[in-house]
């Protein structure tokens, strides 16, 4: 059976992102797509934002800015969805529409800074390790409430919300308990900010159920581009 178009792949996603939605009384209108473009070329992401991809995700600073150049004639958002490291926030800030993964209070400390100096205010989400694997970044739940304040408090940025990753699971179900975490977490301790970040290719739609308002997608848009790439 013949791979399915890009164009293809989009619309198919695009309807199980709206099916999630209203299986649990959500307006599809609010969850919105983050298209992950490490390691795809800008041909095929002009493919993509002629089917009305905006949002693009990339998790490599320096492999994002050479595409921004390339692509500037096009209406995108780009967002850092990757760890950014402290040495890279002069080369990120005011650069991305939205940092998904600031995960200390030493990277956020340093994007306030480089924000201030450049007069502008960065938008960032927190993100959290809600099941506290060791093997990810993130704050751990006990501490959020503390690096909610810090970061409203932090000139040069705007706390728009948390960003989480889910458990490489075979079964999508068994990420729910993260996902749901997180919203639960976010109603506890900042009931005023309205993003949450989670879900990728293999759990988007529980992600979706349990209250995503952007999911991160790759490989279901673009497939595996290389034997490195990581889950999205």
């Amino acid at each position: 059976m013949p791979e399915l178009s890009l164009e293809l792949k989009l619309a198919e996603l695009r309807a199980r992102i709206e099916a999630a939605a209203r299986r649990v009384g959500r307006n599809p209108a609010d969850v919105g797509l983050v298209a992950v473009t490490k390691g795809v070329a800008a041909p095929l992401i002009r493919r993509a934002h002629a089917a009305k991809v905006r949002y693009l995700g990339e998790n490599r600073v320096q492999e994002a800015l050479a595409k921004r150049s390339e692509l500037s004639d096009l209406d995108l958002d780009w967002h850092l969805i990757g760890h950014l490291q402290t040495n890279k926030v002069g080369d990120a800030v005011g650069r991305f529409a939205l940092f998904h993964g600031v995960d200390s209070l030493r990277l956020l400390a340093a994007i306030g800074r480089q924000a201030e100096r450049a007069s502008l205010r960065q938008r960032i989400l927190l993100q959290v390790n809600v099941s506290a694997d060791p093997a990810k970044f993130g704050f751990c739940p006990e501490h959020v409430a503390r690096a909610v304040e810090i970061a409203q408090a932090t000139e040069g940025v705007v706390l728009e919300g948390f960003m989480t990753i889910g458990p490489r699971v075979s079964d999508p179900e068994d990420a729910r308990k993260t996902f749901a975490g997180l919203k639960n977490l976010r109603d506890q301790v900042a009931p005023g900010l309205g993003t949450l970040s989670m879900g990728m290719t293999h759990d988007f739609e529980v992600a979706v159920e349990e209250g995503a308002t952007l999911v991160r997608v790759g490989t279901g848009i673009f497939g595996r581009r290389d034997q490195g790439q990581e889950a999205d």
